[in-house]
């Protein structure tokens, strides 16, 4: 027993020593272990990996983005003359009970409309909202760097609520373009603008829906968005996580005088650039016209047949109108557009404003369950104001 306490300790005190001397030796030459090692022909020992980062969906700023696309960004301020008269009752609630009774001479003041606008070309044609211009003899657009420019007016389109302006200033920037296909939900989107005055000011958050539609006359095929879009944001841009832009924020009246927080729309940025290219091209938008308004199929109840799995039914026809020559109406089913199935109103509107007016169609469906066709030839779209419907 005790000859193998001796030979432990013996052993032990060389490994202590053998660990001091490969310190020492590592102190004064770095790396002759490595050195070593490889002309032994050993392997080198193993890299100590660094730990695992996180990993994240998102970037962690989008100030990249707003770098890109604020500099096509501008504020627009519309300045028209309106005229009015003193009244006996100036306020509203006394007016509806007493009337607004005019009192003393017509006078008139300025006023000034807040809005965004979006620069799509480095030669100064600009994009804004119809409603943000409608009415202004003035219209001055305040540039990112502190520019300011006199617009002038080039063409308008109440149906989407778009107009198109053009600037004469040297350097402008152009907005970038979403190539790839149209967004879907879910999708972070940057909204740029001027609300309330303040200047330009970004906003946050996701697409919540597309394919959005209030008027069945007009062509809105909207995108909805919970990124913030205030008075003012009208004709502003929104981007998305790459600043390319991706619509034209509007303003959208909420039904029953229902306030709305989270909720904005904006134009699809295909729609805003037909229209802006068909204004600069023919001074107004030219559209093919049935001369009808459309709602979808309605839905079985109970467990019914469907009526048809495609297709839209007529709600009214316009008088004198195309439809109404062919003999169309309300509560017809349109199932076929030249023999191609019509999928939804927005669609079927979509299809017919791309045909030129003179173009002759032929439009397959039923009415009270009897199969029918009717042929027609398409007219320009005339001009609606954003209350406009057809008649029953």
């Amino acid at each position: 027993m005790a000859r193998l306490s001796r030979t432990l300790a013996f052993v032990l005190r060389f490994v202590v020593a053998g660990l001091a001397l490969a310190f020492v030796i590592g102190l004064a030459w770095p790396g002759a272990g490595t050195r070593l090692r490889a002309r032994l022909g050993l392997a080198p020992p193993p890299a100590a990996s660094a730990p695992a980062l996180p990993v994240t969906a998102g970037p962690v700023s989008y100030a990249e983005a707003v770098q890109r696309a604020a500099p096509a960004v501008v504020n627009i301020y519309a300045n028209k003359v309106v005229t009015e008269r003193m009244r006996i009752y100036p306020d509203p609630l006394m007016q509806r009970l007493f009337g607004g009774v005019a009192l003393g001479p017509a006078y008139q003041r300025r006023e000034q409309s807040l809005g965004s606008g979006v620069i799509f070309s480095n030669d100064g044609y600009v994009l804004t909202n119809n409603h943000v211009i409608s009415g202004a003899d003035d219209i001055q657009v305040l540039l990112y760097d502190n520019r300011v420019a006199q617009a002038k007016v080039v063409g308008t389109d109440a149906d989407t609520d778009l107009a198109v302006l053009k600037i004469d200033a040297s350097h402008l920037p152009q907005i970038a373009m979403s190539e790839h296909s149209r967004p879907q939900v879910g999708d972070v989107v940057l909204a740029i603008g001027n609300p309330f005055g303040l200047n330009q000011t970004v906003t946050m958050g996701i697409v919540s829906a597309i394919g959005r539609q209030f008027n069945s006359s007009l062509y809105e095929d909207l995108i909805q968005t919970d990124a913030a879009i205030n008075s003012g944001n009208s004709g502003g841009a929104l981007v998305n996580a790459h600043g390319e832009l991706v619509g034209i924020n509007t303003a959208i009246g909420i039904s029953r005088g229902a306030s709305a927080e989270g909720i904005g729309f904006a134009i699809p940025v295909g729609t805003a650039k037909t229209v802006l290219d068909q204004i600069v091209a023919h001074g107004r938008v030219v559209r093919g016209w049935i001369g009808a308004d459309y709602r979808p199929i309605p839905l079985p109840i109970n467990g019914a047949k469907p009526v048809a799995d495609h297709g839209v039914v007529v709600l009214g026809v316009y008088p004198g109108s195309p439809a109404a020559s062919a003999g169309l109406q309300a509560g017809d089913i349109l199932l076929t557009l030249d023999g191609k199935p019509i999928a939804d109103p927005i669609r079927l509107r979509a299809e017919e404003s791309r045909l030129k007016p003179g173009t002759k169609i032929t439009l397959g469906g039923a009415r009270a369950g009897v199969s029918f066709q009717v042929q027609l030839e398409l007219v320009q779209r005339p001009e609606f104001s954003r209350g406009s419907g057809s008649q029953n």
